[in-house]
């Protein structure tokens, strides 16, 4: 195998021979052993075993191994601009290639907000340190307030792949309407945080018997499903209209998206490892490591989501990675910050709880981490590795045993309700361009 820290930094390598390992890539209906030659950022060759014609100038030995498309994460936190007390472009990215993902989509509830092209661009600049792709994904409206467009048109001209107000649902009506008019005009996803905030005010956790037990507000699954009902209502009705529901959590949501899917509209959705990993009866005793929004949900949700990720109706796992400073969430449950990492332990709890619990099939958790992503904003030469296409691949192992401990997390933030969780799967490699980005 390669020496950990040969490529850490990317070396000039113009080649590489990825030899003895098993590829699953569902978008080109493989999984079975092959040998991948890259070169100069791309698949140069895929074939059968020792059936690569090019030389290499580096060898991976992957025996024993999955070698995948490389992950994309359509949901993260950086950070930055204005925050980097919680995480920065160079952390965050650092900690995606540890979870390996090879291109992460950042959210632009940031300090200010990203909802102008020079912001977009500076997000992209060499400086910021990234060691994967980030994708920026705009905000829908002015300073995410939900009353004034921003200017798709020059936005998705300056890179980004999406708009959205995410940390914020876009409420008004009118307002939502004409960003899914405008999107389908342009071919440009609308990403939903689906939270009728009007229901949810000073809530902190999931309405049930243990928000009742433990004297907290909680938030309905209605306040979810009625926006994403809305939305997919005017999805439905409003030509190539693209919506995107970022991390569903609730049963009744769900409904609504798989009508839409039924209907044909373009409609997809994410779901994140703590939600299908976790119920609201799982939460510590006004632990704030628990805290998130959506917030963990009841297990009658849970059931819902698992069946949904089996059936092949959920598109795309997303991490929904929110670090914050110790200080944030230190404090009482009501008035600490929501969110959690989660890109380091995304892979692994999908296999532990998906594939050995509950058998879901390897393949299928590889084109929720690859395939699925890509298809939801199409990314076009990511999410497989046929010839030609770009050479970001993710290799592991899914036997690997081990447990999580934050404290050597590469995120800056530890805000985390894994820690000390043992857990199966863990990246081997996480491969960039065709340099190796992060090696265990």
């Amino acid at each position: 195998m390669t020496s950990p820290g040969k490529n850490r930094n990317g070396s000039q390598t113009s080649s590489l021979l990825l030899k003895g390992g098993h590829l699953i890539d569902p978008a080109a209906r493989i999984d079975a052993p092959m040998d991948m030659l890259l070169k100069d950022g791309r698949v140069a060759e895929v074939a059968h075993p020792n059936k690569i014609k090019g030389s290499a100038d580096e060898k991976f030995d992957a025996r024993g191994l999955i070698v995948a498309p490389g992950f994309i994460d359509l949901h993260v936190h950086l950070r930055e601009p204005g925050q980097a007390h919680k995480e920065t472009i160079a952390t965050g990215t650092a900690a995606a290639a540890a979870g390996g993902f090879t291109s992460v989509c950042t959210m632009p509830n940031t300090m200010p907000v990203v909802d102008s092209v020079e912001w977009v661009e500076w997000l992209r600049q060499p400086e910021r340190g990234a060691v994967v792709n980030v994708l920026a994904i705009a905000a829908a409206t002015r300073a995410s307030k939900g009353a004034t467009l921003t200017d798709f048109r020059a936005l998705q001209s300056a890179g980004a792949i999406a708009v959205t107000d995410d940390g914020k649902p876009i409420l008004e009506d009118s307002i939502m309407r004409e960003a899914l008019v405008l999107g389908g005009e342009l071919n440009f996803p609308v990403v939903q945080h689906a939270e009728d905030t009007r229901m949810t005010e000073n809530c902190s956790m999931h309405a049930g018997a243990r928000s009742f037990r433990l004297g907290l507000r909680g938030m309905t699954a209605a306040a979810e499903a009625s926006i994403v009902e809305r939305d997919v209502q005017l999805a439905m009705h409003i030509p190539n209209a693209r919506l995107h529901v970022a991390h569903l959590s609730t049963a009744d949501a769900l409904k609504s998206v798989r009508r839409g899917k039924r209907a044909k509209a373009r409609v997809t959705f994410e779901v994140t490892p703590h939600h299908f990993t976790l119920t609201d009866e799982d939460m510590r005793d006004y632990d704030s490591n628990y805290k998130m929004n959506p917030p963990l949900r009841s297990a009658s949700d849970l059931e819902a989501i698992l069946v949904a990720l089996a059936d092949g109706t959920v598109d795309a796992i997303a991490t929904d990675h929110a670090p914050h400073a110790a200080h944030e969430k230190e404090m009482e449950f009501e008035r600490a910050a929501f969110g959690i990492t989660g890109l380091e332990t995304a892979l692994a709890l999908s296999i532990t709880r998906l594939h050995r619990e509950k058998r879901i099939p390897l393949a299928r958790i590889v084109e929720l981490f690859t395939a699925g992503p890509a298809r939801c904003f199409d990314f076009r030469g990511r999410g497989s590795l046929v010839r030609g296409s770009v050479a970001d691949v993710t290799v592991f192992d899914p036997k690997k045993k081990w447990t999580f401990d934050a404290a050597k997390s590469h995120s800056k933030s530890k805000n985390t309700p894994f820690v000390g969780w043992h857990l199966t799967g863990k990246v081997v490699a996480t491969i960039v361009g065709g340099k190796i980005v992060y090696s265990a």
